[in-house]
């Protein structure tokens, strides 16, 4: 029997909490470990040719949690990400963090990697460019003779940091250094960090120490203002509403967006039965 691969599309955000075998929308994941049965129908197209999808009967091992999740761990990271996205059952089993990180771990035979990414895309890829080595800056550093040091290019330095100049080592207390032999990463642990000069978050590689506890916490600090802007952004969203009234409700609800959500529509119900609206 002859298969051809079907690609589902990603459609609008859906309200029913069992369809777990519908195409994923990403802001309405379920985390649930109940799946329910296959349908009885078979999928049939261009006469007759099975199609292979996980709303197949046919294909009952791709719903089910235990088979599915030793299937998809042995995938490399960049297929486990389109994995997830293929419906919502094979999105809770993809998106488990202990499964991304061996993933992501495996090519480079890491060790581990700590810490936690600010956005879930930092899991789609992870070729070499997504690791840096943390350089420290001291008295006679430049751009030309770190480039040497690491067997690099002064353009890769430049590029990964976001330099305009070589100048702009001066400003900084550590440089982010493209990895050029992958072997260093052997038996390495790895720190996730959002680096505020380079601009990207990154898996950072330490050859001596680790981080810094005064770098750690500013980075903590940026990467829980980022996180609270963003939730802001969904209520301003949700509440069609301006900035400033999203984050109004955000602090009174003390960060609890659901509570803020709840509270700006029992305000909005009251203005309107006394006729402010």
């Amino acid at each position: 029997m002859r298969h051809k691969h079907h690609y589902l599309t990603m459609g609008c955000c859906c309200d029913d909490d069992e369809q777990l075998l519908q195409p994923l929308n990403p802001s309405d994941i379920q985390n649930s470990d109940q799946i329910p049965p296959s349908s009885s129908s078979t999928s049939v197209v261009n006469g007759g040719d099975t199609v292979i999808s996980p709303m197949n009967s046919n294909f009952s091992a791709l719903i089910c949690h235990d088979t599915l999740r030793a299937i998809l761990e042995k995938l490399a990271l960049p297929d486990l990400a389109r994995a997830a996205c293929v419906c919502r059952i094979w999105n809770l089993v993809a998106s488990d963090r202990e499964m991304q990180t061996k993933a992501f771990k495996v090519p480079w035979k890491i060790k581990d990697v700590i810490g936690d990414p600010t956005s879930g895309s930092f899991w789609r890829d992870n070729s070499l460019s997504k690791f840096a080595i943390s350089h420290r800056i001291v008295r006679g550093d430049n751009v030309a003779s770190l480039a040497v040091k690491y067997s690099v290019h002064v353009m890769g330095i430049k590029r990964l940091n976001n330099m305009l100049s070589d100048h702009g080592i001066y400003s900084r207390d550590r440089l982010l250094i493209p990895i050029s032999n992958p072997d260093c990463l052997i038996n390495g642990t790895c720190y996730i960090e959002l680096d505020i000069y380079a601009k990207r978050e990154v898996a950072v590689l330490y050859l001596e120490g680790g981080p810094d506890p005064k770098l750690t916490t500013m980075l903590n600090r940026l990467t829980s203002e980022r996180s609270k802007k963003k939730v802001i952004d969904s209520l301003r969203r949700s509440m069609q509403v301006d900035g400033e009234t999203a984050q109004y409700y955000f602090a009174v609800s003390d960060g609890d967006p659901r509570s803020a959500f709840t509270q700006f529509s029992e305000d909005l119900r009251w203005e309107r039965e006394v006729g402010f609206t």
